[in-house]
C-alpha cells in the first residue's frame, strides 16, 4: 500500500485533564500518514485521484484548535475519523498527536498517541 505522510503540524490548543490546560491552552502536533493506491494520481498527475495535503492541514486545524478535551487519545481518535470520513479514498490512516511539555512533575519532553483506522467495511 502506498502511503502519503503530512508530519509536523503544530497547532494551539485548550486540551487537558487540568483547568489551567483549559485555560491557557498550549501547543500540539500532529502527525498523519494515509494509506491509499496513489498510481492514478502519479500516473496522469491528476490532484483529483490523491488528497489535498492542505485539506489534511485544515481537518487537523479543526480538531486540535477545536472544542476542548480532556485526554490526547480523544484528538487522536478524531482526527482519523474525519479523514475517514472526508477522504473515502483512503484505505487507513495512522495518526499520532503530541502534546509537548505536559504537566507532570519532572523532566518529560512529550507524551504522544498513536492509533492506525481503517475504513468501515475495508
Amino acid at each position: 500500500m502506498d502511503k502519503i505522510f503530512v508530519q509536523g503540524m503544530e497547532f494551539y490548543g485548550y486540551h487537558g485533564a487540568f483547568p489551567e490546560e483549559n485555560k491557557l491552552g498550549q501547543r500540539f502536533f500532529a502527525d498523519v500518514t494515509l494509506e491509499m493506491d496513489t498510481r492514478e494520481a502519479g500516473e496522469n498527475d491528476d490532484l483529483n485521484k490523491t488528497v489535498n495535503y492542505a485539506e489534511v492541514y485544515e481537518a487537523a486545524k479543526e480538531v486540535l484548535e477545536g472544542e476542548p478535551v480532556k485526554l490526547v487519545e480523544t484528538l487522536t481518535a478524531r482526527l482519523a475519523n474525519i479523514l475517514l470520513e472526508r477522504f473515502q479514498i483512503i484505505d487507513a490512516c495512522v495518526v499520532k498527536v503530541t502534546k509537548p511539555d505536559p504537566p507532570i512533575p519532572g523532566h518529560y519532553d512529550s507524551v504522544a498517541v498513536e492509533i492506525r483506522r481503517e475504513q468501515k467495511g475495508g
